[in-house]
Order: C-alpha cells, then structure tokens, then sequence
C-alpha cells in the first residue's frame, strides 16, 4: 500500500521561551543547517544562541500565532486536507524539527498499511538545510524504526512549468497595478554551503550560476533562486529593471549569500523605489520569517528608508492550484513504485 508525507520546517509547540529555545536548539544544532564541527556547533547554540535568542524570538512568534497554533503548522494541515480528497491514499505531514516528526508522520502511515511511501519535502530550491537535511533525516528513521518500508523522494521542483506556471498566477493576481520593483526575497544560506553542495569544485558565486548545463545546478541553491525569478518575469513580461533578487535571514557573522534583503530595503526608498512588492518563493507556506521578517520588520526597514508603499505577496499556502501541482509531483513518484 502507498502513502504520501508532506514534510516541512516545523515549529515551536508554543510561543513560550522554553518551548522556542528547544525548537532552536534541534533546528540549530542540525549540522546541515550550522556545519562547524560539534563542539564548536555547541559553543556556538547552547552557549550563546540559546541564552539570547529565545526569548526574542518567542516575542516574534507571538505576533503571528494564530488562534489555531503555528502558522506554518496549520497551513500544512491545510495542504494535507485538500490533497487528501483528491488522492486515493493515505497523507500524513511531519516536520523536520519538533513535534509532529518525520518518524510520528511515516509511523501514522504505517498503522494504516502503508509500505511504499512518497516523501515530499516542502521546498522549492535544493539546500543543505532543506531538501538535503530531510532526506538524511528521513532515511536515518527508516533504516532505525522502519526498515521494511521504502521510500520515494520528490525532488526539487524549482524548475518544473507546472510550479513555476502556479507561482507567477499567484503573483500575477497579487501584484499592485502601481509598482516601483518587485523583489523576490529568498532565504539565505551561507555561501560555503553553496561550495559544499558544488559536486564539480568550480563554484565561483558568479557565472557558473548562468552556465548551461552546468552538472553543479541540480545542487546549486544560488542558481536555482535565480532560475525562478528569471522563469517568473519572463511567464510575466515585467521588464527585469524592474525586479531584484535579495536573500535574507542572515545569521552569525559569516559570509552569506548577497545582496541581503534587510539593506536592499533600508536602501532602495533613498534610490527611487517608493512603491515596492515583494515575494519570498523559497517558501511555499508563511511562518515566522515571511510575517514578520518581512511583513513587518522589511516593512519597517523600507518605509524608513524612505519607502512609500510596502506590499507583500503572500505564498502559495493552500491555494488551489498549488494543491494542484503537489498532487502531480506526487502522483509522479507514486507511479514510480510499480517499475521498483
């Protein structure tokens, strides 16, 4: 029997600072997401992380928790609702960290009969700390609790016309008739990642983003970002002056992926930019880093800047169409059992 889990980020069980320091504890001490080595990992997180940043962040929680829980939590129940009435098997979700887990969601398959399970990690562009930790994690579950069982992953699908034909109609009913750029924030990932997840060694954070068959793109977060923003204007026709690519959520010290979005935005008011519409595709439900990283503090930071008029484009959550586009990719890779 076949199933399907949805996997996403997760989030705190509540917007208390001990619920948020375990959840940042998990998710921080993941070394696909902070890739020192362990000690230097711990110093970090639980010696310095952990004693500052909870309760800010549990201050941020509570501006977007809902009556229903995590916005992210419920939105992914959404998905799972609607995706199960138009397929005929069994659809469970799990996070990557906390509560419900990737081990809770392919265990409540299993006690339905489920031995052929397709896992969908909810992300657009191929990470380290997405797509990559998800199967590591997944596959270390299955050979530990469920070694009977086999699992089929979907792959990114940032460059699939079905995804890519959804985001830019959802952006097209979304975008204001009036505006000054479109941006198109993405979350960052420090550029070593890039170079790590590089199977040719010859990343250079320039060209080889824009190379043709470039065998580093299938692992290349960077390209991939700029491959849904170039595939959306040109499904658009909104000229590319008037479109910019930032990368936010910035963390330590290190090096990450420019330009940031949190100085494009306390700059581009000062540049001309008064009317700005903005984006996060790496994302396909909201949580915590679309509102209120960007909705509220980019907000903040743009009208600061001297920016008029501040409109953020919401994800995918659970519209139709999106709904749509999970059940192909889905379906694609549960087909795939018949020919193991």
């Amino acid at each position: 029997m076949k199933g399907i889990l949805l996997v996403n980020l997760g989030s705190p069980k509540s917007t208390s600072v001990p619920d948020v320091r375990e959840y940042l504890d998990e998710f921080l001490m993941d070394e696909k997401v902070i890739d020192y080595r362990w000690f230097f990992r711990a110093l970090l997180v639980q010696g310095i992380i952990l004693n500052t940043r909870p309760a800010k962040s549990a201050e941020a929680y509570k501006t977007v928790w809902t009556d229903e829980g995590s916005p992210l939590i419920v939105i992914t129940q959404k998905i799972q609702k609607k995706l199960q009435k138009l397929v005929d098997v069994p659809v469970e979700i799990g996070m990557r960290y906390a509560q419900p887990s990737i081990e809770a969601g392919i265990q409540k398959l299993v006690d339905q009969g489920v031995s052929d399970i397709v896992l969908f990690p909810l992300y657009p562009q191929y990470a380290m700390s997405t797509t990559e930790t998800v199967i590591e994690k997944a596959e270390e579950v299955r050979k530990k609790k469920f070694p009977g069982i086999k699992i089929n992953y979907v792959q990114p699908f940032y460059n699939r016309e079905i995804y890519i034909d959804c985001l830019a109609e959802s952006i097209k009913e979304k975008l204001p008739e009036n505006f000054d750029a479109l941006q198109f924030s993405y979350h960052g990932v420090p550029e070593r990642h890039i170079f790590k997840t590089d199977p040719t060694n010859t990343c250079n954070l320039n060209d080889c983003c824009t190379r043709e068959n470039n065998p580093s793109h299938q692992f290349c977060y960077r390209h991939q970002c700029f491959d849904v923003t170039n595939s959306v204007i040109k499904k658009l026709g909104l000229p590319k002056e008037k479109v910019m690519v930032t990368f936010q959520s910035r963390l330590g010290k290190d090096k990450w992926m420019e330009p940031y979005t949190d100085e494009t935005l306390e700059t581009i008011g000062k540049k001309g930019v008064k009317n700005l519409a903005i984006v996060c595709p790496a994302f396909v439900s909201d949580c915590l880093e679309t509102l209120e990283e960007i909705s509220v503090e980019g907000k903040h930071q743009f009208e600061h800047g001297g920016g008029e008029n501040f409109h953020y484009i919401p994800c995918l959550n659970d519209e139709d169409r999106w709904i749509d586009v999970v059940k192909i990719l889905c379906e694609e890779k549960l087909n795939e059992f018949y020919f193991v």
